[in-house]
């Protein structure tokens, strides 16, 4: 960048070599803070431009597996280096070879025998075994009717008194409607789980129905996704209170677009928000032995980014909270939650400075910084499955240590970086939040980061690309309820569309003081 001079009036400078130095020395401060200003400005510019080249065309990840020959050179020094830092864990190899079919597919025998033709050639064809071979096939989903026949009774008491009666049935959970509990949940699982917009749904009805036309209208798809959603949100305060009662909740948020409704713009969308908590960590049973806490995801949706839907969805709960430096949850940390930050959020600001390093040029700060947060990781990668006392155990004898060397190094190198270029801020971020990314640390029930949060916001990623938007605030609601229930039963272990196919068949005559007995993780088949 050239900074171009404008001419001076010599006539207006003064006398006095004093005053002139004065000025000379002001002027060179001035252009050092210009030059420095500019510095900022092109670093950004520079990291806003690899940022966006990524983004359209590269990996979608976090792995750093092209950079590693850069991330490992002799060349990089870094003060108070563990030796383990220098250990690379092996790997197994993937057995080749194509896979078993899961044994618990049903099976259906066709036999295959030698032909009237081929046995005549012999003058005796006796079998003496079989060879059989296993092959996957598939049967295309079809739509049928179910004709219920309620019997109708006329009824004679010992007096000859008569009465008709008519056997009870309940045809479609929901109201006025001619759906079955099958069809309503394999539509949300479609939608929520499968991310397919309902115009998608329509055509892949329509092509199992082979007919001219579609059976069933796209408004009538969302008349019953909207309605099985209300149906079922009774569960959701018992799924909240779920969440609540575990020592660590994990949290985080993501944007979903919103349709303007009618005075707020023809064919605009407002940023609405998905919001998601889960339940984690440990809790020690009557014995004083550890369990861990049955997963549950939370999804709340709300219309902006206000702080207080954390406040109004936690109430008073205390707790550890793991969630990123948002500051709507700061009044919370303030009231008495624990604040336990996510080490990946730092961790990635260091990662996309190396990934968007020029190839060839020689490892930076940001190359070492990742050696630190690799160390940390090796170190949770082998306590991952143990317990509480033990993680802490290990987390005091090795990750201290390593956290300790980081937080020297971090203040050591803070005052070498341009403060608003994207190192600088990589830096500041990580010692702004310095305690909070300590607080897993001293607690073994805690994680290092937040991925668990950041995973159960991809669905909601995964469908928005398909669906858009949201069409109202009903429908966002809707998608609360349909991604709280589907995505807490994925985390159990449960096939979604087998649950609120039963769930769906169930709800309206289960007792309303047992309706726990319906949350995916308590939930049994009838």
């Amino acid at each position: 960048m050239q900074l171009m001079a404008s001419p001076v009036d010599r006539s207006a400078l003064p006398d006095d070599v004093e005053v002139l130095k004065d000025l000379l020395v002001q002027a060179g401060a001035a252009f050092a803070a210009l030059r420095q200003q500019a510095n900022e400005q092109m670093a950004s510019l520079a990291s806003q431009l690899a940022e966006f080249k990524r983004k359209v065309f590269g990996p979608r990840g976090e792995a750093l597996s092209m950079l590693q020959p850069e991330l490992w050179q002799d060349s990089v020094e870094i003060p108070v280096l563990p030796e383990a830092f220098d250990e690379v864990k092996g790997h197994r190899r993937r057995r080749s070879g194509r896979p078993a079919i899961d044994p618990d597919l049903p099976r259906r025998r066709v036999e295959h025998d030698l032909s009237e033709q081929e046995k005549a050639q012999f003058a005796r064809v006796v079998c003496i075994g079989e060879e059989i071979t296993e092959t996957l096939e598939y049967t295309p989903a079809k739509l049928e009717v179910l004709q219920h026949a309620r019997l109708k009774y006329r009824c004679e008491d010992e007096r000859g008194a008569s009465t008709i009666r008519t056997a009870w049935a309940q045809p479609s959970p929901l109201a006025r409607s001619n759906a079955g509990p099958g069809l309503l949940a394999h539509v949300t699982v479609s939608k929520y789980a499968d991310h397919n917009p309902l115009a998608r749904v329509e055509r892949i009805l329509g092509r199992h129905h082979a007919g001219t036309s579609a059976p069933v209208s796209r408004q009538t798809l969302c008349d019953w996704t909207l309605g099985a959603a209300e149906l079922l949100s009774p569960l959701m305060p018992l799924l909240k209170r779920h969440v609540l009662g575990s020592a660590v909740i994990f949290t985080d948020d993501t944007t979903l677009a919103l349709k303007a409704q009618r005075g707020d713009g023809r064919g605009k969308t407002l940023t609405a928000r998905l919001w998601v908590y889960l339940a984690g960590g440990w809790l020690p049973d009557e014995q004083g032995l550890w369990r861990r806490v049955a997963p549950a995801a939370l999804y709340d949706f709300t219309t902006d980014r206000a702080g207080e839907h954390a406040r109004r969805m936690l109430g008073a709960w205390r707790g550890f909270l793991q969630a990123d430096d948002f500051a709507g949850y700061a009044q919370s940390f303030r009231e008495g939650i624990t604040h336990a930050a996510c080490l990946v959020h730092a961790r990635r600001r260091f990662a996309r400075i190396v990934k968007d390093a020029p190839k060839g040029s020689p490892p930076g700060l940001a190359h070492q910084a990742m050696k630190f947060f690799a160390e940390i990781y090796r170190i949770e990668g082998e306590i991952r499955d143990a317990d509480p006392d033990e993680r802490l155990r290990v987390r005091q004898e090795q990750t201290r240590p390593v956290m300790q060397d980081l937080h020297d190094w971090l203040r050591g190198h803070a005052p070498t970086v341009l403060p608003k270029s994207p190192l600088g801020e990589a830096f500041g971020y990580a010692l702004s939040n310095w305690a909070a990314l300590n607080t897993f640390v001293e607690h073994g029930i805690l994680e290092a980061d937040n991925n668990l949060s950041e995973r159960a916001l991809k669905p909601v990623a995964l469908s928005r690309k398909n669906w858009l938007f949201a069409g109202s605030e009903r429908g966002g609601r809707a998608a609360a309820v349909a991604f709280s229930l589907i995505e807490t039963a994925k985390l159990n272990g449960v096939e979604p569309y087998a649950y609120l196919r039963d769930v769906l068949q169930r709800i309206n005559g289960h007792r309303q003081d047992r309706l726990e007995e319906l949350l995916p993780m308590y939930w049994k088949p009838a």
